[in-house]
C-alpha cells in the first residue's frame, strides 16, 4: 500500500499510560526498520510510564516517529478519515482507552484517531494490558471487537524459546503488526516435526 506521495501508507501509533511502554517503543522501531512512517500520539500518562519503566525519554520516543502530535490536537491529520493510513496500533492500551474506543468517546486525539480508523474500516489493534479481568473489562473488549477493533493482549510465544524480555516484546509487536499486513521478521511457527 502506498501513500499519496508514492511511499508507504503511515501507521498511527497510540501510547497510553498502561504498563508496558516497551511495546509502543518496539512497534515504532519495527516500523522505522521496515521503512513505514509512524504517526504518534500519546496520552499524558504515557509520558509518566515511559519515564518510570524505561531508560528512554519522551523526546527520544517521539523522535522514533515520522510525525508526533499532542493529545489535544484535534485538528491533526490523523483526526480525519481523508488522511489515508494503513491502520492504527495502540501499544500499550489502557482500560480507560479501551473504554473510550468501545463507547466512541472521542475527547482527545488518540481516541479520535482510533474512531477514525474504525469508521474508515482500517485495522485497529489494541495491545490491551490488564489482568486479571473483571466482567466490565470483558464487556469492553467485546464492544470494541464488535466495533471492528482487534483486541490483542501481548502474550508471549514460548515456541520461540525466548532468552530475553526484548525477544518476547519483539515477537508480540511483530504479531500485532501482522494484523496490518506488515511482515516484520520474526520466528514463525512451522509445525512440530517428527520426534
Amino acid at each position: 500500500m502506498s501513500g499519496t506521495a508514492g511511499g508507504p501508507l503511515p501507521v498511527v501509533i497510540g501510547m497510553t499510560g498502561a504498563s508496558g511502554p516497551q511495546y509502543g517503543i518496539t512497534v515504532l522501531r519495527q516500523l522505522a526498520e521496515a521503512g513505514v512512517p509512524a504517526h504518534l500520539v500519546m496520552s499524558k500518562a504515557a509520558a509518566t510510564t515511559i519515564a518510570y519503566e524505561t531508560d528512554s525519554s519522551v523526546r527520544e520516543v517521539k523522535a522514533l516517529a515520522a510525525e508526533s502530535y499532542s493529545l489535544g490536537d484535534l485538528g491533526a491529520a490523523i483526526a480525519s478519515g481523508s488522511f489515508r493510513t494503513r491502520g492504527m496500533v495502540v501499544a500499550p492500551c489502557s482500560v480507560k482507552t479501551l473504554s473510550g474506543i468501545a463507547h466512541s468517546y472521542e475527547d482527545n486525539l488518540l481516541l479520535r484517531a482510533a474512531g477514525v480508523t474504525l469508521k474508515e474500516r482500517r485495522p485497529l489493534v489494541l495491545m490491551f494490558r490488564e489482568n486479571p479481568l473483571h466482567l466490565g473489562h470483558i464487556r469492553l473488549m467485546l464492544q470494541a471487537t464488535e466495533n471492528g477493533a482487534v483486541v490483542f493482549p501481548p502474550t508471549p510465544a514460548f515456541y520461540t524459546r525466548p532468552t530475553s524480555l526484548e525477544e518476547v516484546v519483539h515477537q508480540s509487536c511483530a504479531r500485532a503488526l501482522d494484523q496490518l499486513g506488515l511482515d516484520i521478521p520474526i520466528e514463525r511457527w512451522q509445525g512440530i516435526g517428527p520426534r
